[in-house]
């Protein structure tokens, strides 16, 4: 019987703990997308207990203390930290059989050396122990990312940001990781919400260009994505809730975003209209720029409305969604290819049963001298887990080339989340060690363990940065 969480977790043969050891265990992490703030990095936050650097903003945990029938005010209520944390350590017991199981211990023991199992009663003891070092200069943002041995970090950003801190750290020598901007501009694609108007405003101030008509609000949009270039911009990113793709005319368009402007309300028609144009023109200035576009596909988001409206969207009332994006996605990429404007692409889906529907899409579009140019990202969010990734990856190799496979992202707020990274690796040496101990593959160690480092972390780095 194994130990939970020893040297050997999640590997279960020989060959997979040659792997891991030869090739995964100490590996450079190339983050490329994840939510954190450039700003708590810049001034290396303190913080003042584990729950604010743990829990604040997590709504992976969030959802599941809730489901664990938690009070709101233990989650993001008035409640103290402590009782926060308590309210944590009482629920995790029951998180058996969940990826959070395992990433709590394995975030405590990287992190704090703590290897106690955390439940109500270890609670206090855990909170002080970590509460203690949180107090050293060791245990605030920039420790965290050097000792995770993090090479780069890909932020999400709105194009209305200024970037000041992504500006700020890349002049401090000090520093060593890369934290570049992510382009993300949902402010603009999603046209029929009530900020959509607040938000044009907030792009003509920050642009310089006054905002009143389709071309001048495109031509803003281009100054960002200059802009987000200058400041180390390499990808955007992009919530893609439904992939309905048309191709209507500039002059159609330009009628809808009139209307919109105007505070009249659209047919579903119409922003699906509006949506696919700026998409596609969005696409061409990433190729331009030779932006890697990235496309999450697939939430089903805000579905508590009361919740929504007491605490606010994107607080762990998400879902997985159930549409058919072959079609949608089809046309958009071949509608960007027939004018030579397909930037590289990655396919994010939240429902495994799109796995073959996105790993298939990958070998319709392809470039000479570019492996991988599209590529299906990592399980995501409700897929980061044990059957979900193996999945994913399975079924990429069953279709694609795992070989050339961009590997894992944290998709996280907290700064302790690097852990995840080891926990595909893990898996990933697992799966490919199991296939050699069954026979499917050759026992080539030296060409295995060179596709582990290139899928744990080469492979990225070229991708995004083309080195």
């Amino acid at each position: 019987m194994k130990a939970f969480l020893d040297n050997h977790f999640l590997l279960n043969t020989d060959t997979a703990v040659k792997l891991y050891e030869n090739a995964a265990a100490g590996l450079s992490i190339f983050d490329f997308h994840c939510h954190l703030n450039p700003q708590e990095v810049w001034e290396n936050k303190a913080y003042e207990s584990i729950t604010q650097v743990w829990l604040s903003g997590d709504h992976y945990k969030w959802r599941l203390m809730r489901m664990h029938g938690v009070s709101e005010r233990f989650i993001t209520g008035d409640a103290s930290d402590w009782e926060k944390f308590a309210a944590y350590a009482e629920t995790v017991p029951h998180m058996i059989g969940n990826p959070l199981y395992h990433w709590t211990h394995m975030e405590l023991k990287m992190f704090f050396g703590i290897e106690k199992r955390l439940t109500l009663e270890t609670a206090r003891e855990i909170y002080d122990e970590c509460n203690e070092k949180l107090k050293q200069p060791d245990f605030r943002p920039r420790a965290f990312i050097e000792r995770s041995n993090v090479k780069f970090i890909g932020t999400t950003d709105d194009p209305a940001s200024t970037l000041e801190y992504h500006q700020l750290l890349k002049n401090d020598d000090t520093f060593t990781a890369i934290i570049a901007p992510t382009f993300r501009p949902d402010g603009a694609l999603f046209i029929e919400r009530p900020t959509f108007a607040p938000w044009i405003e907030k792009l003509s101030d920050v642009s310089g260009i006054k905002v009143y008509s389709l071309e001048s609000f495109l031509q803003a949009l281009k100054q960002r994505v200059d802009y987000f270039h200058e400041n180390g911009g390499r990808a955007s990113d992009h919530d893609i809730q439904k992939m309905e793709f048309v191709e209507p005319s500039q002059e159609e368009v330009e009628l809808i975003f009139n209307k919109r402007l105007s505070g009249e309300v659209l047919s579903e028609e119409e922003v699906i209209a509006y949506r696919a144009f700026l998409l596609k023109e969005l696409g061409k200035m990433y190729a331009e720029k030779q932006w890697v576009m990235q496309l999450h596909m697939g939430a089903l988001r805000n579905n508590n409305t009361k919740m929504k409206e007491l605490i606010g969207p994107d607080t762990g009332f998400d879902s997985v969604g159930e549409e058919n994006f072959a079609e949608g996605i089809s046309r958009f990429l071949d509608a960007l290819d027939k004018e030579d404007a397909l930037p590289r692409t990655v396919l994010f889906n939240l429902n495994a049963k799109d796995n073959v529907v996105l790993a298939g899409m990958m070998g319709n579009f392809n470039e000479e001298g570019v492996p991988g140019k599209i590529q299906f990202g990592s399980g995501w969010w409700f897929l980061d887990h044990i059957d979900g990734m193996e999945k994913q990856m399975k079924d990429l190799a069953n279709v694609g080339l795992l070989s050339h496979f961009i590997g894992m992202l944290t998709d996280s707020r907290s700064f302790l989340s690097y852990a995840r990274h080891d926990y595909f690796r893990r898996i990933l040496c697992n799966l490919l060690g199991e296939w050699v101990e069954r026979g499917l593959v050759p026992n080539d160690m030296v060409f295995l363990e060179n596709m582990v480092r290139n899928i744990g972390y080469n492979n990225a780095e070229k991708y995004f940065l083309q080195r």
